[in-house]
């Protein structure tokens, strides 16, 4: 099995990081390439850094369909063009988003989100609309820190976990999604930190949640909806 992993940006800073991170979680016999754009932005913090990385994401995607690859991971919490990528390649295609979230609804009735940004916070409530799962979401909360600067492993937990129990002993959330791709590794040293308050609920990681999602729909063979994502009319196109 074969999976393309696209960092929607013009950053490699974190490449490695995020290579080594998708291929901890990536069973034996996955390969798994990470790819960032061209053209673009150097993280997405708002809804004119996901514009403007729509193009390059676009490309990416057309290279891994000739590429043949099985599955694609678009690295990014707010699915920066993943339902574009699904209109022009037949393997699945997910960002980090969807399958965290689906996932933690399978596991509490309240889904909490600790995200980066209040910048970001209107983009994913636009998307629990888009995806119907409003009704599931119990809050949004941030740690105030940008994309680039979640390096700081142990502010970044520091910081997790306090929003997270916050959120669960008001009663916003049974379970905890972790809201940005680039909180790499955290997740069980936030859900350890909680555990240790007596707070007794999962924590999901949104690259954890892609790859194994992504394995699984291989695995079943299956691919995106030609009645939903349906292939683009042929006309004239300029980039």
């Amino acid at each position: 099995m074969h999976i393309r992993v696209i960092r929607p940006v013009i950053d490699t800073t974190l490449t490695p990081a995020v290579t080594a991170e998708v291929e901890h979680w990536a069973a034996p016999g996955t390969t798994v390439d990470v790819v960032s754009l061209l053209s673009g932005t150097a993280s997405i913090e708002s809804e004119y850094d996901e514009a403007l990385a729509g193009p390059g994401i676009v490309q990416r995607v057309e290279e891994a369909a000739v590429d043949g690859v099985d599955g694609v991971f678009i690295t990014c919490f707010a699915d920066p063009g993943v339902h574009a990528a699904r209109e022009i390649i037949d393997a699945p295609v997910v960002g980090g988003f969807e399958p965290s979230f689906l996932t933690a609804m399978s596991l509490g009735d309240r889904v909490g989100v600790v995200t980066i940004l209040p910048n970001v916070v209107p983009m994913l409530r636009s998307l629990t609309r888009r995806y119907g799962l409003d009704s599931r979401l119990g809050s949004i909360r941030v740690v105030d820190m940008p994309v680039l600067g979640l390096t700081d492993r142990e502010e970044l937990i520091d910081r997790l976990a306090a929003q997270a129990s916050a959120a669960v002993q008001n009663g916003e959330a049974d379970s905890v999604v972790l809201g940005c791709t680039g909180m790499l590794g955290v997740a069980s040293a936030v859900r350890d930190r909680l555990h240790g308050k007596g707070i007794h609920v999962p924590v999901v990681d949104p690259t954890a949640s892609a790859i194994t999602w992504l394995e699984s729909s291989v695995r079943l063979g299956l691919t995106p909806s030609r009645t939903t994502y349906m292939t683009p009319p042929v006309k004239a196109r300029k980039r």
